[in-house]
């Protein structure tokens, strides 16, 4: 993406920015690179700007923290506010004078290696600030945010997300969710407590109260996906989001997994329902409990990234070779968005026995899948070379 100075030049031969970047490194560490972070009066009305939430200037300052081998040092003549906390990876330097003169002096002394950014860019990838969106007007500010949740939701993994949920939760996240001082994390949370009061709803085992549960767990879908888009434009991913995440749905689905036990139940069902509906609880809590036994031995928080026998130690979101469609079959089919959907429609046609049979093939699926990991041998287990 070239650098684009205004709303005329939104064409994709647009000029490319005052100061030319290098690509950077978020590789090994090396020697750090030191680079300067232009925040003066030239760049202060795109600084302040917003997109996607966040003002230019913080999604800029976040943006170099993730460049590891990098010295950012924040050129500022007081017209941008500075954010209350500094990175350790960065030093303010107050300017006086010429600003133009000033940052020429300053790239001088940190040697020939150093690089310029303005503060009114905006980019996606953090070691690219040379691929970046110059906000100078409200057609750029625009063209900016679009090329920002685009981008989130390349990130999306499941079937219904991708077709229905992803559309839905971007206009919450962009109309609502965006412009609130709220964390991830706490939408994730809200997202829980939805999808918890839906399963109860489902447990309720009337026919108004099953369809009516599926689809506020349909909502809790599509909060989670607000939450998830909201880490994305922020730039606010941790592993300890991942984490929070992983377990909330975990939660979720054990007891949407007894709610429709109790629901089939409640409706003049047998024993059978009921221990079918524990035996899938059972083999969910396990494959779980297995999931965060690997997140903490390969040191990750998105399951996702997780490395897996079946996989021959590659991660399911980029798994290849003999068998990866039949692979990523399995596991589009088993997650929560097509659960969920799949029993919002069985339940409006009153096939709830259907729901508890597709949920106790997919704990079977998730439980072997968990056993074969525990009995692998490590080197089974080790990224392919």
């Amino acid at each position: 993406m070239m650098s684009i100075e205004g709303a005329g030049e939104l064409n994709p031969i647009a000029r490319a920015t005052p100061t030319v970047v290098p690509r950077l490194s978020t590789a090994a560490p090396r020697e750090r690179v030191p680079i300067v972070l232009r925040a003066t009066e030239t760049e202060r009305d795109g600084a302040r700007a917003r997109v996607a939430g966040l003002r230019v200037f913080d999604r800029a300052i976040r943006q170099l923290t993730r460049v590891r081998d990098a010295h950012v040092v924040i050129a500022t003549d007081g017209s941008v506010a500075m954010p209350r906390r500094v990175p350790i990876n960065m030093e303010v330097r107050h300017l006086e004078g010429d600003a133009d003169a000033a940052v020429d002096r300053l790239r001088a002394e940190l040697g020939p290696d150093a690089m310029v950014v303005s503060a009114d860019s905006v980019w996606l990838h953090a070691a690219r600030p040379d691929r970046a969106i110059r906000v100078v007007d409200a057609g750029s500010r625009r063209a900016a945010e679009m090329l920002i949740y685009t981008d989130a939701g390349r990130g999306v993994v499941g079937l219904v997300d991708r077709a229905i949920n992803r559309r839905l939760s971007t206009v919450l996240t962009r109309a609502f969710f965006s412009h609130l001082p709220i964390a991830p994390a706490l939408v994730t949370l809200l997202a829980g407590f939805v999808g918890l009061y839906g399963a109860l709803m489902v447990a309720a085992g009337s026919w108004t109260n099953a369809v009516a549960g599926f689809a506020v767990l349909e909502a809790g879908s599509l909060l989670d996906g607000c939450a998830g888009e909201l880490s994305r434009i922020r730039l606010q991913q941790t592993a300890l989001g991942a984490w929070l995440d992983t377990m909330v749905g975990d939660f979720v689905n054990i007891v949407l997994i007894l709610a429709v036990g109790a629901a089939l139940w409640r409706r003049g069902g047998t024993v059978l329902d009921m221990k079918i509906a524990l035996v899938s609880a059972a083999l969910t809590l396990f494959y779980a409990v297995v999931t965060y036994r690997e997140l903490i031995r390969q040191r990750e928080g998105d399951v996702m990234k997780l490395r897996w026998w079946f996989a021959y130690g590659q991660q399911l979101r980029t798994v290849s070779g003999a068998g990866a469609s039949q692979i990523k079959a399995v596991m589009l089919l088993g997650r929560r968005d097509v659960v969920v959907l799949l029993g919002l429609v069985l339940a409006y046609f009153d096939q709830l026995p259907v729901v508890a049979l597709y949920m106790l093939i997919l704990a079977l699926v998730r439980a072997a899948g968990a056993l074969g990991q525990l009995l692998s041998a490590d080197w089974r287990l080790r990224p392919p070379a």
